[in-house]
C-alpha cells in the first residue's frame, strides 16, 4: 500500500488511499508502522475512503491503534492529500468524520499545490455527558483534579476530541508527560481526555503544550488549540482571533459565537510504499 508521510505544526501522520485500496486491520497498522524505532514514525493514520454523505470520508487511528473520532492537524494533512492525489478536487472539501461534517477550504496556488488551510471545525460543546466527564452541572469551566496530591484547576470542552485546558503562568516550569499521562486516564474521563496546557501571551496570541489522549506527547494538537483558545476566551483571557504557539508551529483559531475556525498550513514529507511480509 503507498502512503504519503505528511506533517502539520510537527503533528505527523501516514495518510492512504483506501477508496482504491483495503486493509483489514487499520489498528494493527497504526501500532506498527506508528512506532518510531521498528516502523515509519507517526502520531497517527488517515484513510481517505468513499463517503454517502460528503465528498470524502476521513478514517483515524491513533498510534496506539485507538481510533479517534478527529483530529484537527490531522484533518489539514488529510484535505491537502486527498486534493494532490486527486481523491477530491475541490478547493471546498466536504470531510466526514467521526465527530460529523467538517468542510476544507484550501488556499492552492498557481502551482496547484496547497498552501494553506482552514477548517470549519464545528460548535464547541461543555456539557460533561457529550465530552464526556463524570461531574455534575452544565458545564466544566475551573473544577478540580487531584493529582500527587495536589488540586490542578482545569476546564474541559469537546471539540472534535475531548479536552481538558488547564492555564499556567509559565509553561518551562510544568512537567507536561507527567501530569498529561495522569491525566488522560483519570477516573473522571471515562474516554480518557486530551491534556492541553497553555499559558496566554497577549490577547491575541497563547503558547500551548499538549499530551495526547492516544499518542503521548505531540508538537501539537490542532482540536487541542481550538479547545485552548475557546476556554481562555470563555475566560476572557483572549479576544476571538488568536495565534496559538504550539512546539511544531503557529496555527490561527477564529472564533464566531461557538462555531470554530482553525487554519493552517499542511506539509508532504516524503512518500512511500508497505509491503507486508
Amino acid at each position: 500500500m503507498k502512503f504519503n508521510k505528511m506533517q502539520g505544526a510537527g503533528n505527523d501522520f501516514l495518510l492512504f488511499n483506501g477508496v482504491e485500496n483495503k486493509y483489514e486491520n487499520y489498528s494493527k497498522m497504526a501500532k506498527k508502522l506508528c512506532d518510531r524505532r521498528y516502523g515509519v514514525g507517526g502520531d497517527g493514520i488517515m484513510i481517505a475512503e468513499e463517503s454517502q454523505v460528503a465528498d470524502i470520508k476521513m478514517v483515524y487511528y491513533n498510534s496506539d491503534g485507538s481510533k479517534g473520532e478527529m483530529c484537527g492537524n490531522g484533518i489539514r494533512c488529510f484535505s491537502k492529500f486527498v486534493y494532490e492525489e486527486e481523491i477530491v478536487k475541490k478547493r471546498e472539501i466536504i470531510i466526514e468524520t467521526g465527530d460529523g461534517i467538517k468542510v476544507a477550504y484550501l488556499d492552492v496556488n498557481s502551482d496547484d499545490k496547497v498552501d494553506s488551510i482552514t477548517i470549519s471545525m464545528g460548535k464547541a460543546r461543555l456539557n460533561p455527558k457529550e465530552i464526556p466527564v463524570l461531574m455534575e452541572g452544565d458545564r466544566v469551566i475551573n473544577e478540580k483534579i487531584g493529582v500527587d496530591g495536589k488540586d490542578i484547576i482545569f476546564s474541559a470542552v469537546l471539540i472534535g476530541v475531548p479536552h481538558a485546558i488547564i492555564i499556567s503562568e509559565d509553561l518551562e516550569g510544568v512537567d507536561i508527560n507527567h501530569l498529561g499521562e495522569k491525566i488522560e486516564k483519570d477516573s473522571l474521563f471515562p474516554n480518557n481526555i486530551n491534556v492541553n496546557f497553555i499559558q496566554v501571551l497577549g490577547r491575541d496570541r497563547i503558547k500551548i503544550k499538549t499530551w495526547e489522549r492516544g499518542a503521548g506527547r505531540t508538537l501539537a494538537c490542532g482540536t487541542g488549540s481550538c479547545s485552548g483558545v475557546y476556554i481562555a476566551n470563555l475566560l476572557g483571557l483572549v479576544d476571538e482571533n488568536v495565534e496559538v504557539e504550539t512546539e511544531g508551529g503557529i496555527l490561527k483559531i477564529k472564533l464566531q459565537g461557538d462555531e470554530v475556525f482553525m487554519t493552517g498550513a499542511a506539509e508532504t514529507t516524503f512518500k512511500g510504499e508497505v509491503v507486508w511480509e
